[in-house]
């Protein structure tokens, strides 16, 4: 009875490690993506502005300024 409950704590154990390690990866791609395509920022800016929001205020926080105010005006100009 005791090595079973052992066995299920390790297993549950493992399973948070598992999704630990698949969101950190998730988070890691999804901020490259936001950092790289201003494309994809402009997407966001549509249909998830508050997490547009937070990026700014991410990389504006680590001493990348610049980039909030870049991309409306690149949006606007490749519309014309």
């Amino acid at each position: 009875l005791h090595r079973s409950k052992k066995k299920k704590k390790k297993k549950i154990f493992k399973g948070v490690l598992l999704a630990e390690l698949v969101g950190m990866f998730g988070e890691y791609f999804f901020f490259k993506k936001m950092n790289t395509s201003q494309g994809f920022r402009q997407t966001m800016s549509k249909k998830f502005p508050f997490i547009l929001e937070v990026h700014y205020k991410s990389i504006e926080h680590s001493g990348m300024y610049g980039i909030r105010e870049q991309d409306p005006e690149k949006w606007l100009n490749g519309k014309n």
